[in-house]
């Protein structure tokens, strides 16, 4: 079992910026990701990033966010520039398991709040 660690939420106000960081157990393969989900809506893919690097975003967060991963050190991070207070969620570290979605791999969640 792959245990995922999330770290770097926060407060911050409109135009900052936070980096999340999730640290995983053991050696990831597979793609790894960031999904979000705020009060009364529901849970959103933010980004994404393959092992070998390939990306994508949620179009909400393109040019903003930045997703990365250390293959080395199984760790995957979210740069998130000029934060929007829409961006408020509770941010979840995630790592697919596309043989069985329903057994993706799941952080504990960190807050990101983004005050106007």
């Amino acid at each position: 079992q792959v245990q995922l660690v999330e770290s770097g939420g926060g407060l911050v106000q409109a135009g900052g910026s936070l980096r999340l960081s999730c640290a995983a157990s053991g050696s990831i393969f597979s793609t790894m990701g960031w999904y979000r989900q705020a009060p009364g809506k529901q849970r959103e893919l933010v980004a994404s990033i393959t092992r070998g690097g390939a990306t994508f975003y949620a179009g909400s967060v393109k040019g903003r966010f930045t997703i990365s991963r250390d293959n080395a050190k199984n760790t995957v991070n979210l740069q998130m520039n000029m934060l929007e207070p829409e961006d408020t969620a509770v941010y979840y570290c995630n790592v697919a398991n596309f043989i069985n979605r329903d057994r993706d791999y799941w952080g504990q969640g960190t807050q990101v709040t983004v005050s106007s």
